[in-house]
């Protein structure tokens, strides 16, 4: 029995009615309790529901708050039976906004937060709802770490499910080298567990395939002793040597010792002015990190060196404040194999371009653990290339939109010369579902296999999407297969 607004297919044309107060999803005697159905203005009259702007802004039919795996599954199952599009909402932080859908289901699934930190197994296990400031915290109280991004807010599902760089690459791998099961809700609502002995093929197309192929809940991972300190920060240098910095830094980056993560960057101080810096981490004792961050003072003549020993969570947090709550944001990516002075001086003319202070081009290093992974171990295949390039714009005012993203259209443009044909599923944004098979490599046909075994239908769409192998392959992302 379904008690929303009594929801049929008609109603998905309609659209549904404003909020009401404590409706329920159920199915098979599994009831959902905080559904709102939606309509042109969300009203608050459920006190159970505590809905982000976000979501208060969409288009979707229903929004179902889920506590646990039985409810995720009734979700699914009531979305099977209503025809309707689902989308699985983490922490929302993917700019692309597959976490949500038009005229549908979004499972929010940011309530889940439950983490089982085991120190003695060195493994922590945690709901899809699981922040990494929250899987910090867990962990670092007692002296681990599961390798995560680069900040605080980004959830732990979506940045796993799509590989995983960040800060801890170096030492100990992608995020998705580090999942050891995940027990997932299928797309015929079924609770299954996936490791490497059980339903390998799924969990293999898990670990890099983004949620083409279920609903994680929970997942587990290694952790990896890390802190309390790390050194981490930024060093600055001065604008006239953007060049000879990053030079400097191709030569360096060959040699670097693993756990040295780097990302050389070009930002704007508070006055406008674009500047090169370098913002680091080293995942290893403080004394090793001290000597390891030594060269990049000795690249250019800095004048701001924050490179320091700091606690580990205080850089996970770092970057947090780049992304206020409301800030509109743009991506667009690919990967390198090398620092082309082409590709430098393309980088330097289109970042002064840039109509926003608050934007960035970031060239994260990959290397060390992370390049040591066979590109089909995993369905993540970003092994081989060295420097993942993002453009990224940030903007507050709606009138900037169009030239925020003019900018990043052209200035991604003028760097493909030098791509090295692959793009990172998780940098894609929303008018790129083209460029997903960019992201697989030679694992793309088995993924489509897998897909085809897992979800015939393409019940995920919701998603940069990975149709079938009987479907048209060129398949973009959206509600309609």
């Amino acid at each position: 029995m379904v008690r929303l607004a009594q929801i049929e297919r008609s109603a998905v044309v309609r659209r549904a009615a404003p909020v009401v107060a404590g409706t329920l999803l159920t199915h098979s005697n599994v009831r959902v309790r905080n559904v709102a159905t939606v309509g042109g203005n969300l009203a608050h009259g459920d006190p159970h529901m505590d809905l982000p702007p976000v979501l208060i802004a969409l288009g979707a039919l229903l929004i179902a708050q889920c506590a646990d795996a039985a409810d995720i599954a009734a979700c699914v199952h009531f979305a099977r039976d209503h025809a309707l599009p689902l989308a699985a909402r983490g922490s929302g932080h993917a700019c692309a906004g597959t976490a949500l859908c038009d005229d549908g289901l979004v499972v929010d699934l940011s309530r889940m937060k439950e983490i089982r930190v085991v120190p003695d197994q060195g493994v922590a296990r945690a709901q899809p709802g699981v922040t990494w400031g929250d899987m910090d915290h867990a962990t670092q109280a007692f002296g681990f770490a599961v390798p995560g991004g680069t900040d605080s807010e980004v959830g732990i599902a979506g940045l796993s499910l799509g590989g995983g760089n960040g800060w801890l690459m170096g030492a100990f791998g992608a995020t998705c080298d580090n999942i050891l099961s995940i027990d997932v809700i299928t797309a015929d609502g079924k609770l299954v567990t996936a490791n490497a002995s059980e339903h390998e093929d799924v969990f293999w197309a898990l670990r890099g395939g983004g949620g083409n192929f279920g609903i994680a809940t929970p997942l587990e991972y290694r952790m990896h002793p890390i802190g309390p300190s790390v050194v981490a920060g930024t060093v600055f240098y001065p604008l006239e040597q953007p060049r000879g910095v990053l030079a400097r830094f191709g030569d360096f980056a060959a040699t670097a010792p693993e756990p040295l993560t780097i990302y050389p960057c070009l930002i704007r101080m508070n006055d406008g002015t674009p500047v090169p810096c370098m913002a680091a981490c080293y995942a290893g004792p403080v004394a090793d990190g001290e000597r390891a961050v030594a060269p990049l003072r000795r690249m250019g003549t800095p004048p701001s060196d924050e490179l320091k020993p700091m606690p580990f969570v205080d850089w996970q947090r770092s970057m947090d404040a780049a992304r206020p709550a409301g800030r509109r944001c743009a991506m667009r990516s690919h990967f390198l194999a090398e620092l082309d002075e082409g590709f430098v001086g393309a980088l330097i003319e289109h970042f002064a371009n840039c109509p926003s202070p608050h934007s960035v081009a970031i060239v994260e290093h990959c290397h060390g653990a992370i390049a040591r992974v066979a590109p089909t171990e995993t369905a993540f295949a970003l092994r081989t290339n060295p420097y993942h390039f993002e453009i990224i714009a940030f903007w507050d005012d709606l009138a900037e939109t169009a030239a925020n993203l003019a900018w990043c259209d052209f200035f991604l443009g003028a760097t493909v010369p030098f791509s090295s044909g692959e793009v990172y599923v998780n940098s894609l944004d929303e008018s790129e579902g083209h460029r997903v098979r960019e992201a697989y490599g030679p694992n793309w046909e088995r993924l489509r296999q897998i897909k085809r075994r897992w979800d015939p239908t393409n019940f995920f769409r919701c998603n940069q999407n990975i149709p079938p192998a009987e479907q048209d392959p060129l398949h973009t992302m959206g509600p309609k297969p």
